[in-house]
């Protein structure tokens, strides 16, 4: 069964971050580059005929975190992932709070940014490590990085030995990290987890 593609848009970035993530999401079969190198007054219009499900902002182009804001309420299909160059927790918790799904620092490691994506598509918050220890959410619980990874092998219906072996950690690590994946997702079985997708 083919997955139906992740549309992504990203915004205008500074030359290397903004090569660097076209060829992460060409690099990436479920994702779909539909606009790239986005000026900020442009965005708008954009994300109003392309409808992208996920678009990458530049931290740095905006002008303030009410433009993040009204872009979520113009748009609130688009799941709207900050990049910043080293974002503070306040400043990560103020993106999330205007409407960002993601926020991390533009150094964040390629696999990382890649989860992000995935993780943003189906409305999960992501935050830096860092951030994560400090941010009380809203709403439900936020994933951790690791729990992340279980998550994306649990739904591409991996074992959890194939988990352990591909993490380089015990199948009990694995079974740990599992069992809060499914009480912070609020689901009970693999079963159920896929159903999420």
């Amino acid at each position: 069964m083919v997955k139906p593609s992740i549309t992504v848009a990203i915004a205008r970035f500074e030359d290397i971050v903004g090569r660097g993530l076209r060829s992460l999401v060409d690099d990436d079969e479920q994702l779909e580059l539909v606009a790239e190198d986005i000026p900020r007054d442009e965005i708008p219009a954009m994300l109003r005929v392309l409808r992208p499900l996920v678009t990458i902002l530049n931290f740095a182009s905006l002008t303030n975190a009410a433009e993040l804001r009204e872009l979520h309420r113009a748009f609130p299909g688009t799941r709207l992932m900050v990049l910043a160059d080293r974002p503070t927790a306040g400043e990560c918790r103020q993106m999330v709070s205007f409407g960002a799904t993601a926020c991390l620092s533009k150094a964040t490691q390629a696999r990382d940014v890649l989860h992000a994506i995935h993780l943003a598509s189906r409305g999960m918050h992501v935050l830096p490590p860092a951030v994560i220890d400090e941010y009380e959410p809203p709403g439900p619980e936020l994933l951790t990085p690791r729990e992340s990874e279980v998550l994306e092998l649990l739904q591409a219906g991996q074992s959890n030995a194939e988990i352990a072996q591909a993490l380089h950690v015990s199948i009990e690590t694995v079974r740990t990290h599992a069992r809060r994946v499914y009480r912070k997702l609020g689901v009970r079985t693999r079963r159920e987890l896929r159903a999420r997708q």
